[in-house]
């Protein structure tokens, strides 16, 4: 098997691809916890666990914002094809600090976040917003992973 990389059964329908290698410093095992995340989410796509050099340049490309942001969702290519969810790992981890969560915790409520916007979520209006969050929230429990929307 390739280290890099978890290819799941086509049935399972997704992938993690580490494209930066800093991750496995960041998170033990980064490819378990983003697959527990994305299998919990209940549809496939590829997880790329990648730089945030990687992701600004993909942001400028695709969305006109010349910085690096936390997760980046791309619609499958065609019918049948999964979509892609792509991961900065150095503002996930600067976001992580800044809440005082675990990275991985960070990292899974990425992979959902990223899962439901393939599945047609979004946050733009405060409904809209708050169901988001609630669905992000119950996956989340399920997986073992506290709450990010809770204020303490």
């Amino acid at each position: 098997m390739d280290p890099s990389s978890i290819r799941c059964p086509a049935a399972a329908g997704f992938q993690i691809i580490v494209d930066e290698p800093a991750w496995r410093r960041a998170v033990r095992n980064p490819e378990a916890m983003a697959a527990r995340a994305a299998r919990a989410t209940g549809i496939g796509f590829t997880v790329l666990l990648a730089s945030d050099a990687a992701v600004k340049r993909l942001n400028a490309r695709h969305r006109g914002r010349n910085k690096p942001t936390n997760v980046l969702t791309f619609e499958p290519a065609a019918p049948g094809l999964p979509g892609e969810i792509v991961l900065a790992l150095g503002t996930v981890r600067r976001e992580a600090a800044q809440a005082g969560r675990r990275p991985a915790h960070h990292l899974a409520h990425l992979v959902v976040h990223g899962g439901l916007h393939l599945q047609g979520h979004d946050h733009h209006g405060a409904g809209e917003a708050r169901r988001m969050e609630m669905a992000e929230a119950r996956i989340l429990h399920r997986i073992g992973v506290g709450n990010p929307w809770k204020r303490t």
